[in-house]
């Protein structure tokens, strides 16, 4: 019978460590209109994350992974990140700036939830229900698929309040009251805010063109409902640092500053997101669904990845070991790369990083 494999030992035969100078990849180039119709390279990624349990390696998950050094190049990658993908709700703090530049004057914890994936605490609604008071706006005016809150310990306290689905709990609820805010502010249609051609969405993919350096390849319709802009792994850890290292008052540097003045708001007391920009100052970080991550700390490097299977429990780890590599050594990350795995209710393995 063939002996587990170790949890102390990855076993990643495809990964390329980093450290190596093999690891490089030379620099991305923007992403052309011209690309194929799918976003995802035929090229087969390296593997990013192995699951463990009983010390035997069950599952391997692949994904694509770039760091850029401080002046902006790409320092090192993993993967195809010149390639287009949805960033998801990486895309936020994009669209965050746009109603900014459409005149909304939003700031402090109002503009942190606009570029927010909330976790649905009583917090975030409360602010949600404000906002929309605050511009002769209801909850009917929303788009936002009815949903839960995105934390299950919410989730389930919600339940058993005995409440329903609604459109104000869902994650996007404070971005979509920020575009409604936009639109009646500037007396465009509130009833297509959502549609690629509205006023306010052009505004948007203006800003990630802009931010990004790159044109945007594919568009698509995100869970939320709004416009989903593709981008390079490249070109979306470039539209991070592009936030951090904007000058202060533009529209860019008061989202930043925002989302890492009120980081709760940007994820949830509990979310990963809020921990670590509460532990490293200035660091501007967001996650997406389909395991898409981006990053940007003070000094301008900056990073994104995508997990190719959307498996989200891989984030931590991944993140973590990214950091790391970039010579970050803080307690906040022993907490972001623990992902245990259970069995009968005791832990039994772990994810973890694999490169």
């Amino acid at each position: 019978m063939t002996s587990p494999t170790p949890i102390s030992e990855p076993t990643s035969e495809s990964t390329t460590s980093p450290d190596s100078p093999a690891a490089a990849l030379s620099p991305a180039s923007p992403a052309s209109s011209a690309s194929s119709a799918s976003p995802a390279s035929s090229a087969v990624s390296p593997v990013l994350a192995e699951v463990v349990r009983s010390g035997f390696v069950e599952g391997r998950h692949r994904g694509s992974l770039v760091v850029l050094a401080a002046d902006g190049s790409v320092e090192w990658a993993l993967g195809d990140v010149t390639a287009p993908v949805f960033p998801r709700s990486t895309n936020k703090p994009m669209q965050a700036a746009a109603v900014l530049r459409a005149g909304l004057d939003l700031s402090g914890e109002r503009l942190a939830l606009a570029a927010a994936s909330h976790s649905g605490e009583p917090f975030h609604l409360d602010l949600v229900r404000t906002m929309l008071a605050e511009h002769g706006l209801t909850a009917d005016h929303l788009q936002t698929p009815a949903d839960l809150p995105l934390d299950p310990e919410e989730a389930e306290a919600y339940l058993a309040s005995g409440q329903v689905r609604d459109r104000l709990t869902m994650n996007c609820s404070g971005k979509h009251t920020a575009m409604l805010a936009a639109a009646a502010l500037n007396g465009w249609p509130l009833a297509t805010y959502l549609d690629e051609a509205h006023p306010l969405q052009q505004l948007v993919a203006e800003g990630v063109r802009t931010a990004s350096g790159e044109d945007v390849a594919h568009v698509g319709t995100d869970g939320c409902g709004a416009p989903l802009l593709s981008l390079s792994l490249t070109g979306l850890a470039r539209a991070f640092r592009h936030f951090v290292m904007a000058d202060p008052g533009t529209p860019e540097r008061r989202v930043a500053d925002a989302m890492r003045a009120h980081p709760e708001y940007v994820a949830g007391t509990r979310r990963p997101d809020t921990w670590l920009m509460q532990a490293l100052p200035g660091t501007l970080s967001k996650m997406g669904a389909e395991a898409v991550q981006a990053l940007a700390l003070p000094d301008g490097r900056a990073l994104a990845f995508k997990i190719d299977d959307g498996a989200t429990r891989t984030l931590g780890p991944v993140l973590a070991r990214t950091l790391r590599l970039m010579g970050l050594d803080v307690p906040v990350l022993t907490r972001l790369e623990d992902a245990p795995l259970l069995g009968g209710g005791t832990r039994v393995g772990g994810i973890r990083a694999a490169f």
